[in-house]
């Protein structure tokens, strides 16, 4: 079923969303995106914006061209592994969030956040508070949410990536196909071999 295009009828909305915070290790990454109103997908193109996890990496990859050729804006910004121990998790996510708002050059009206609990964003300079909602597994029901999830799932994907492709030593995790999740090869891994510089050492099986 296609997702709802925006919550108000009137009202400029960024949708936001994070992925990673159940990770073991790398950045917690969220994104914001101001999705239009009225959009025709091409012909050629078949896919519909949906929760990240839903779709395949090919997809999601598909999918970020498209968003970030057809958005009003978009912003996509991380929190460190080491901001993360000291702020926790929750914060952590809250800041990841906010700085993804913060990097966006149109200022919306409405915050529509993926989630039961945000703490509320203050506009720079002015300190103006943005209205948001949070909406539960919004990423499943407001385009938006679901161009944002999708954006933050790349990006942290990416740097995944990247972090593989310049130190052969991190792939003894197991990040390539569990993306620094706690699976059981990533657990085994850290009990045999110790953390890496990446690692949340905040939390369960990294302490």
């Amino acid at each position: 079923m296609p997702l709802d295009s925006h919550y108000t009828s009137d009202l400029l909305e960024a949708g936001v969303d994070e992925v990673a915070r159940g990770c073991l290790a790398g950045p917690v990454f969220a994104a914001a995106v101001i999705w239009p109103r009225e959009i025709e997908l091409e012909t050629d193109f078949t896919l519909e914006l949906k929760d990240s996890k839903k779709l395949s990496r090919n997809q999601r990859n598909n999918l970020r061209e498209y968003i970030e050729a057809y958005a009003i804006d978009y912003s996509v910004a991380s929190v460190n592994n080491q901001e993360i121990d000291s702020i926790n998790i929750r914060n952590a996510s809250f800041l990841a969030m906010h700085r993804a708002i913060q990097g966006l050059n149109v200022d919306p009206d409405l915050l529509l956040v993926d989630g039961n609990a945000f703490k509320p964003y203050l506009t720079p300079g002015s300190r103006d508070v943005i209205e948001h909602k949070c909406i539960i597994s919004g990423d499943d029901k407001y385009q938006s949410i679901a161009a944002a999830s999708i954006l933050a799932k790349v990006y942290h994907d990416d740097f995944i990536d990247s972090l593989l492709n310049n130190n052969e030593d991190l792939k003894k995790y197991g990040w390539s196909t569990n993306m620094c999740y706690g699976t059981a090869e990533h657990i085994e891994a850290i009990k045999k071999h110790g953390i890496s510089p990446y690692h949340r050492k905040s939390f369960g099986p990294c302490k």
